[in-house]
């Protein structure tokens, strides 16, 4: 599915299923509780926290494909093309930061 299907699926999805869009206010809440639900798992996962007894079966995938709900509405109802967007800060990122990051001794290995 690309970038631009996804941003219709979930129009047509919103539209049929869930009636009509919160507001951009709540689905900005929403995206940062969604978020933080990202970094728990991460912090407990990959950083130095563990586990609680209900948090062992958290799923990683399902979480940021959460994230990625909520920011393809937020894209919607603001009129962001997310492809166009993302093919923007592609070329934005490779002319500030290619030479940044080939001359930052932090990545060479």
């Amino acid at each position: 599915m690309t970038i631009s299907e996804a941003q219709l699926k979930v129009d047509e999805w919103i539209k049929s299923v869930g009636v009509r869009y919160f507001s951009e206010l709540t689905n900005t809440a929403l995206l940062t509780e969604e978020v933080g639900e990202v970094a728990r798992i991460m912090a407990r996962k990959y950083g130095d926290q563990s586990f609680k007894g209900n948090e062992s079966d958290a799923d990683l995938a399902d979480e940021m494909a959460d994230v990625l709900w909520v920011l393809l509405c937020l894209a919607n109802q603001t009129g962001v093309d997310l492809t166009s967007a993302l093919e923007n800060n592609f070329a934005k990122k490779t002319s500030r930061d290619t030479l940044r990051h080939q001359e930052n001794n932090k990545l060479k290995n």
